[in-house]
């Protein structure tokens, strides 16, 4: 993970998601599941978050609204942009209602979080403050991210096409920022093995 920034909400999502979503509360209570108005805002919040799983840190081409503070047990929370960070379906789904449990992407430390080469794994830091270190394992085995298949199978094949140049640094960056700084710890006194053209 890396630390995100809140982008301001859409122009308008207050009349298409939170004021219907409120209208929709007042007449559905408990247990029925929050009506969808969020998904219409998904390309906004890809955008906001540079296209990037909140939580995986790669290119998620599709990804879902996630609601940090979940339907189930926030439900004044369903309709609220603050609310909502951009994730891969499996992940989001892997989160369910941990809720708080969980690492928020606009609050967690830019650099408490690396991977290692070769074997691809997320682990944490020492840079993590002691408090907060047991949410930050408990997201890594939640939300699958050390050495789950399917992240290894990402970033293998963001590894391979820098190594093999098929994208730059400044490419690698974008897509897979963490894994670009992997490539840059591995290799410091080499900057010309960064310049591949894409």
């Amino acid at each position: 993970m890396i630390r995100f920034h809140p982008a301001p909400e859409p122009d308008d999502f207050d009349a298409r998601c939170r004021q219907p979503g409120r209208s929709w509360l007042q007449v559905n209570p408990p247990p029925k599941r929050p009506r969808d108005y969020w998904s219409r805002f998904k390309p906004h919040l890809g955008d906001a978050f540079a296209q990037l799983c909140a939580y995986s840190c790669l290119y998620e081409p599709v990804g879902t609204v996630d609601h940090y503070l979940s339907c189930q047990e926030h439900r004044d929370r369903a309709y609220e942009w603050s609310n909502y960070r951009f994730a891969s379906q499996w992940i989001n789904s892997s989160k369910q209602a941990a809720d708080r449990e969980i690492l928020d992407p606009f609050e967690v430390g830019d650099d408490w979080f690396e991977i290692l080469l070769p074997s691809l794994q997320l682990v944490l830091t020492e840079s993590v403050p002691w408090e907060d270190r047991a949410r930050a394992e408990h997201t890594l085995r939640r939300l699958h991210l050390q050495d789950d298949e399917r992240v290894i199978r990402q970033r293998a094949e963001w590894y391979r096409m820098y190594r093999e140049g098929e994208i730059s640094l400044e490419g690698l960056r974008r897509k897979a920022p963490l894994l670009a700084r992997a490539v840059e710890r591995s290799h410091p006194l080499d900057p010309g093995r960064h310049e591949r053209t894409s």
